[in-house]
């Protein structure tokens, strides 16, 4: 029993990182980088941008949450592959999302 109540709580550690991401984006006076290691682009209405890159992370976040819901039956259970495939279509799409509606939103052009 502990053990399956231990694999939900750093599952929602995870999870509770980026809601934490997403109150640091809301409040920020800088444009927030989305991918590690690149510079952000000039943007048109930085509050704006850091509101729209917050929500996308706090979706992110109470998503992530959710999907771990099938590790409480153990970490044996089939369940655990909806966590699997669940996380990675959930990253995809808060991919997507980003460069196809939010960079292209708030992006000058040059």
């Amino acid at each position: 029993m502990e053990g399956k109540i231990t694999g939900f709580l750093i599952w929602c550690a995870f999870g509770n990182m980026f809601l934490g991401l997403a109150v640091y984006a809301w409040f920020s006076k800088k444009p927030v980088r989305f991918w590690a290691n690149a510079e952000v682009f000039q943007v048109t209405d930085t509050k704006k941008y850091n509101h729209a890159l917050s929500k996308l992370f706090c979706i992110f976040g109470i998503i992530l949450i959710a999907l771990g819901i099938p590790l409480l039956p153990g970490q044996n259970s089939a369940w655990v592959l909806l966590s699997v495939a669940g996380m990675m279509v959930e990253g995809i799409i808060a991919m997507a999302v980003y460069s196809l509606v939010i960079e292209k939103k708030y992006k000058i052009e040059k």
